[in-house]
């Protein structure tokens, strides 16, 4: 496993900061490192109150609580004023709401990126990592369309920060285990309820897991390692839908109720056209930077061994299923 990145006495901001990310982030930052500046910008006051019960600024000196949009240019200038890192996580991630409100997806995703960037070059941060997701491969719905915009935005900047400006890279992972909105949290607020049964939208559908504290990880081992412009896939296993909702209920019927718009049966992360790029490392893929214009520049590289050119990772092949003891280990 790469080494992380040191955040003793380095100033943070993470954008989306309230999300399950950010306070997983926060919490092991606050836990592991002594920052000197951390900085949760959000535009949620009742989940940055509820949060600043848990990481108080009375308690922790170096926590910042910022009201802010990644949609407002000016305000992420300002709070990006002597910052050293920024995580950018900020995102409308719900697939059925992106397809509904398409406007306010790109709105966030695609020019919030665009303005997380352009604060970063104006305050000359060191570096800026974004979280995307597998849905921004070969996308079908428009959040994976925006994830894959933003992705996009995010290695070109490198092009615009000259040779000691911010450097910009990219951490592209699965579903995460236990986050808002997703299945787990669905599962176990049905069963809370009473259930007769588990909804299951296609019986064949899998997908890429990663747990909140497996995904802080990734993130600080990205940052040690990029030198701008590589998008950076962890080795993951996958789970069948229909696995997870048995190791949630055994005794419960499931009931197919079809996909919902914008759906995939399967998920990829690296794609066949993406392989060309792509090298392997022990724990991780990364997708080369596609333009040379400055990666000459950038001191020291990343050596992996190039996979095959119709290498693809994709959640349906067999050899990355979880087993059931380690789909229980998971939840647990």
């Amino acid at each position: 496993m790469t080494g992380f990145i040191d955040l003793n006495d380095k100033a943070i901001l993470i954008t989306g900061g309230t999300g399950s990310f950010g306070q997983w982030f926060v919490g092991y930052a606050l836990a592991n490192y002594k920052p000197r500046r951390l900085v949760i910008f959000s535009r949620d006051e009742a989940k940055q109150y509820d949060m600043a019960s848990r990481f108080s600024p009375e308690k922790y000196e170096s926590v910042r609580y910022f009201i802010g949009d990644v949609r407002d240019s000016e305000r992420l200038k300002m709070a990006m004023k002597g910052v050293d890192i920024v995580v950018h996580t900020a995102a409308l991630k719900h697939v059925p709401i992106a397809e509904y409100n398409p406007f306010e997806c790109i709105s966030t995703n695609i020019y919030g990126t665009e303005n997380v960037i352009r604060a970063a070059l104006d305050t000359n941060v060191n570096k800026v990592i974004g979280l995307s997701t597998d849905k921004a491969v070969a996308p079908v719905n428009l959040y994976g369309a925006t994830k894959l915009a933003a992705e996009k935005l995010l290695v070109a900047a490198n092009n615009l920060s000259g040779d000691k400006g911010p450097r910009f890279s990219v951490a592209r992972y699965g579903n995460v285990v236990g986050s808002r909105g997703s299945v787990i949290p669905f599962f176990r607020d049905l069963l809370a309820r009473g259930t007769n049964h588990l909804p299951i939208t296609d019986e064949r559908m899998t997908r890429f897991w990663i747990t909140l504290e497996d995904g802080v990880k990734f993130v600080l081992s990205c940052l040690e390692l990029m030198h701008g412009g590589e998008i950076f896939i962890p080795k993951l296993q996958t789970i069948r839908v229909v696995d997870l909702a048995s190791a949630m209920a055994p005794k419960l019927p499931q009931k197919i109720v079809g996909i919902r718009p914008g759906e995939k049966i399967h998920e990829t992360l690296v794609s066949t056209d993406e392989a060309r790029s792509t090298i392997e490392l022990s724990d991780r893929y990364m997708i080369k930077p596609p333009l040379t214009l400055w990666r000459d520049r950038i001191p020291g590289k990343i050596d992996g061994a190039p996979v095959s050119q119709d290498f693809s990772y994709i959640s349906s092949k067999p050899e990355l299923l979880m087993p059931a003891d380690r789909i229980l280990s998971m939840l647990r």
